[in-house]
């Protein structure tokens, strides 16, 4: 029998620990091993139980999400995190990920997106809720102009699909809506993302949505109010 994938949860919210939980139950590969309501607990139980993946709330009463992240790097590079908050501000999300995490979602769409979100970090990607990603491109819009040298090589080796997608999904759309714009499958669609990652080198939605702005990719006007 293979191994069930362990999980451990860091939320001082136990009602909402309890709703993840049934969640995560649904999946027989998945198995949560412990529950943690402190960063200091969190670090802790990561310590002893070296799960394969936590779920990190950012709003903990001791010490920030983010700082927990920092630590479990530090103390494990091989456990995978995914935040799970009530924040969607774009310096939360970048700090999360600049700090180690894989994923990013947003509590709201916990019960919808939770187990995609787990099975791509799992996978190796980088997932970030599809709720959020118009807000990273619109952040992205409003930053002035860099004086940095883009390769664009890799655009060259992406087909003719591929480049119609990294546009579809720097402008924020998720792989689903990808497939139902472009008459395709949702794993087709994924499968194209993947591969446009692999090839552009790129490893998150927020540096594919830079990339694509970089290289003119995006009209910006679509994003000014």
């Amino acid at each position: 029998m293979t191994p069930k994938t362990h999980i451990l949860l860091v939320d001082d919210h136990p009602l909402f620990r309890e709703g993840i939980k049934a969640i995560i139950s649904r999946n027989i590969k998945y198995e949560v091993v412990g529950e943690a309501g402190t960063a200091d607990q969190g670090l802790q139980m990561a310590r002893e139980l070296k799960p394969d993946l936590i779920l990190i709330d950012l709003s903990l009463p001791d010490r920030s999400g983010i700082e927990l992240i920092r630590d479990i790097c530090c103390l494990s590079p091989k456990i995978l995190m995914m935040v799970v908050s009530m924040h969607s501000k774009i310096d939360y999300i970048v700090k999360a990920f600049q700090s180690g995490a894989s994923g990013y979602l947003v509590k709201e769409s916990a019960s919808e997106m939770m187990m995609l979100g787990i099975d791509h970090v799992l996978k190796g990607d980088y997932y970030l809720d599809p709720s959020i990603s118009h807000q990273v491109v619109k952040k992205l819009a409003s930053l002035p102009p860099k004086n940095v040298v883009v390769n664009t090589s890799g655009y060259d080796t992406l087909t003719l699909r591929e480049q119609e997608v990294l546009v579809l999904l720097a402008e924020g759309l998720s792989p689903k809506q990808i497939a139902d714009k472009l008459f395709i499958s949702p794993k087709t669609a994924e499968n194209h993302r993947s591969s446009i990652m692999r090839k552009l080198g790129l490893h998150s939605a927020i540096e594919l949505a830079r990339y694509a702005a970089r290289i003119g990719l995006i009209d910006l006007d679509i994003w000014k109010s």
